[in-house]
């Protein structure tokens, strides 16, 4: 099969590999359709993770069923599936607490295992023809019968839709309240899209990108341009000095200050600022434990300098981590398939698998209009939405 192999920072390749196989009775396999590429994957992909070269990307995964394990008995060939990016044992403490995202037997010594991904297992990604996926009948979502009409949003329920609403939960957004969400990317964008969901009134978006900030405005956003000023004041100049109720941050340890030099605490620092006394705060970017190849000493240990005397005088309160997908999804497909969520909106191009390569290129340098990429391994030919 065709798949998408990383080799090294900043090369990555179409490459024939072994089409994957039944390996245990509750294994599935699914022919991909649509499989995504993620901002995670950026990471990855400028070498600022510990990814084995020769392995395949891909954690955001929808496709068909073509085989399923003699222990498999809900899940059906035929079945149209999309896959949480989180891969769960479905028995483990975690997994019963639908804490899936923290599996403690999938990947041992770790809590938490995912395709394609470092760190996160031996598991191959779904940047390819076909896929295998371990414990089928857990972690496969079947999809409605409208699967194939909006393919497109249900793609988005392997991660980034679950994990923009999830960046809201940790946040504890309710109705009729502000937010603010530091990152117009594709969470940060879903989690604009999930606190209009949950009735915010005012949901302030901050990032430097014209492109992505539109895209927040058309999802019910505020548009806050960190080149236009400092986005703290920008918040706090429309919430009357009190600052957000609820805060939100969708871009991880490669963020950058308003002149484009990556500074890893920025985003969490001014989310201290902007967020009021008593506030929340969600954080779904991803940090990791090390980056030896940053240029702050404190990064390179996983560290930051954070503004903790100011965020303990507010009284303010921060969770954690990644999406636990699976407890959000069978919501979130619901409102797909009603029409009352359309998270493909922010798709700028689907591209065949050849074209992953200059597609990472692109997406990596924040290109303007290459806001979310879909890649559709049966695809012959190239075209923007």
């Amino acid at each position: 099969m065709k798949a998408i192999v990383y080799y090294g920072p900043l090369d990555v390749r179409v490459t024939d590999k072994p089409d994957p196989k039944i390996e245990q009775p509750t294994d599935v396999l699914v022919q991909i359709t649509t499989t995504n590429i993620c901002g995670s994957d950026l990471h990855m992909y400028e070498g600022r993770t510990n990814m084995e070269s020769g392995r395949i990307f891909g954690h955001e995964n929808l496709g068909r069923v073509v085989e399923v394990g003699p222990a498999v008995r809900q899940v059906k060939v035929g079945d149209m599936v999309c896959m949480p990016f989180n891969i769960g044992c479905g028995h483990c403490k975690n997994c019963e607490r639908k804490l899936t995202g923290f599996c403690l037997t999938m990947n041992p010594g770790f809590a938490g295992a995912a395709y394609g991904f470092a760190g996160m297992g031996p598991y191959e990604g779904g940047q390819a023809e076909y896929l295998r996926v371990p414990y089928g009948d857990f972690n496969c979502q079947i999809l409605p019968e409208d699967a194939h009409e909006k393919e497109n949003d249900y793609a988005m329920l392997s991660d980034i839709f679950p994990t923009g609403y999830h960046a809201t939960e940790l946040a504890g957004v309710k109705p009729g309240e502000s937010v603010v969400i530091y990152g117009a990317g594709p969470v940060g964008l879903m989690a604009t899209l999930s606190a209009r969901i949950k009735g915010a009134d005012k949901i302030m978006v901050v990032d430097s990108h014209p492109d992505r900030l539109k895209l927040a405005k058309e999802l019910g956003g505020i548009p806050i341009d960190t080149t236009k000023g400092s986005a703290v004041d920008q918040v706090l100049e429309l919430t009357d000095g009190q600052g957000a109720d609820r805060g939100c941050e969708c871009v991880g340890y490669q963020c950058c200050n308003r002149h484009g030099q990556e500074q890893s605490n920025v985003t969490m620092n001014e989310l201290v600022q902007a967020v009021k006394a008593t506030g929340s705060i969600g954080v779904v970017g991803v940090f990791v434990k090390e980056d030896p190849k940053s240029k702050e000493q404190l990064q390179k240990k996983g560290h930051m300098d954070f503004d903790f005397g100011s965020f303990w005088m507010k009284g303010q309160s921060i969770a954690t981590g990644q999406a636990n997908v699976k407890s959000y999804n069978r919501e979130l497909c619901a409102l797909i398939s009603s029409g009352k969520a359309k998270p493909s909106a922010i798709v700028s191009h689907e591209l065949s698998l050849d074209e992953a390569p200059d597609a990472y290129k692109h997406f990596n340098a924040r290109d303007n209009g290459w806001t979310k990429v879909v890649l559709k391994p049966g695809k012959k030919s190239s075209g923007k939405k």
